[in-house]
């Protein structure tokens, strides 16, 4: 190991608006908007946000401030802001993945960048760097944790190195210098934490520990804008987050490439509204109903092998085959599978069909296999493989990439689309002027006049 916490708070307080590819910032600008609206519909309709807003009131945490909840007519104080737009922005399961770290970028870095671009005046180039900057260092630590061996553990990526990507991001637009932002990553060490027990009962813990990233890395950065001194070699320390939350850490993939290869660039957006290692099935499946002309009167069984993550947080026949909770079918693919099965189509307001019998009955003749295929080799773990008899012949389908990664990236137009379509019953009229604040975020010098058209 060599001084990777010091190598990446030096890229991050170097890093430059003008440095960056002008693709990177476009691709930048996209993701934003993508989580943004998955934020803006949770507001609004994920069950698990009036519990958080009323702990806010209990604990007498829903004082005013000036930070933007997007979807909110309310402003709060920028930790607070972070925390709720980072737990609506992944409520819905609908927001970015990075493949090769197994970690939703935007839910912990996008609400920390706007929380403090907001508390500091900051301009949309400004807010927009800090945004490329989280990107960076979570996809980076993400990658030197393994997500097979960080998931073997136990660990959410998303929420252990999120809080490093949110606090790099805070710390950007707080102005830190390189031995503050030392700190900042030192402090974020101590708050690096999210378990994958939710798995068990479709708990809500994923979503509020990936909102809770968002704020510990705002509160990190603080932190060390005030002199506040944390632990030096956070990542690669003795007692740092490679030795405490990985058997296989690979701490070169911390910062090969700084500066020249962009992780953002590797990040891919969703079409359906689940799990990603769903993904590939799902499409596949819709795909094979239609070429084939299948109903669910003439499928006798169905195999969906996935790599091994994918049956750790999706696969389980035991906890996964009828799940009742929305958090449950957004990680089961016997419902997914199912569902796309059964009508040709997977979107958010199909969850009001968990317990559907007709769903129940299809996913009993699912099973979920590992497929060593997809883990040979691959550079990420998303593929899947399906077969399907019907009337006595087995057909099969091989799919390494789900849809949405960089190789298959939607156009501008669809992303846009995707954004109304989730955006529009918050927003209304303003949908379209918001979409285009976001993607024009340069063009404002205080990125609070862009934020302002986002609240409810």
């Amino acid at each position: 190991m060599a001084h990777e916490t010091a190598t990446l708070a030096d890229y991050v307080t170097r890093l430059a608006h003008d440095d960056i590819p002008a693709a990177v910032r476009a691709r930048a600008k996209i993701l934003t908007l993508d989580f943004l609206g998955s934020a803006l519909r949770a507001r609004r309709e994920a069950d698990s946000t009036p519990s958080l807003l009323n702990m806010l009131a209990a604990l007498k945490l829903d004082g005013d401030g000036d930070a933007t909840v997007f979807g909110d007519s309310r402003t709060r104080s920028p930790a607070i802001a972070a925390l709720l737009n980072g737990a609506l922005g992944h409520s819905l399961d609908f927001d970015d993945t990075h493949a090769d770290s197994s970690l939703h970028p935007s839910a912990p870095v996008v609400p920390a960048a706007f929380a403090v671009g907001e508390m500091t005046g900051a301009s949309g180039r400004e807010v927009l760097t800090a945004i490329v900057a989280g990107y960076e260092v979570c996809c980076r630590l993400g990658n030197a944790l393994d997500p097979t061996s960080h998931y073997g553990r136990g660990f959410h990526p998303t929420a252990t190195a999120g809080t490093y990507g949110a606090a790099a991001a805070a710390g950007k637009l707080l102005g830190l210098d390189t031995a503050r932002m030392i700190a900042a990553f030192g402090v974020s060490g101590s708050q690096a934490a999210g378990s994958l027990q939710f798995l068990v009962n479709g708990a809500w813990n994923k979503r509020y520990q990936v909102g809770a990233a968002a704020m510990n890395g705002v509160i990190a950065a603080t932190l060390a804008k005030q002199g506040f001194i944390g632990a030096i070699e956070s990542v690669e320390g003795k007692h740092g987050l490679l030795a405490g939350y990985t058997d296989d850490p690979h701490p070169g993939k911390a910062v090969a490439g700084l500066s020249s290869d962009y992780e953002t660039l590797k990040i891919g957006v969703k079409p359906y509204p689940s799990c990603r290692y769903t993904h590939a099935a799902i499409d596949a499946l819709i795909a094979m109903r239609r070429e084939l002309d299948l109903t669910p009167d003439n499928i006798a069984r169905v195999e969906i092998g996935l790599h091994r993550n994918g049956i750790t947080l999706t696969g389980d026949p035991t906890t996964k085959r009828h799940p009742r909770s929305i958090v449950g079918g957004q990680f089961s693919m016997f419902f997914t599978g199912a569902l796309a099965l059964e009508q040709g189509s997977f979107g958010w307001d199909d969850y009001a069909r968990l317990g559907d019998p007709a769903i129940d009955a299809l996913a009993d003749r699912i099973e979920v296999v590992q497929d060593d295929r997809l883990e040979t080799g691959r550079s990420h773990p998303f593929g899947a493989r399906v077969s399907i008899l019907s009337g006595g012949t087995a057909y099969e389908r091989l799919a390494f990439d789900p849809p949405g990664e960089p190789s298959s990236f939607p156009t501008d137009a669809a992303m846009r689309q995707k954004f109304t379509q989730l955006a529009r019953p918050v927003l209304d009229g303003r949908t379209a002027a918001f979409a285009d604040a976001v993607l024009e975020l340069e063009r404002f010098g205080r990125v609070s006049e862009a934020t302002r058209l986002g609240r409810g």
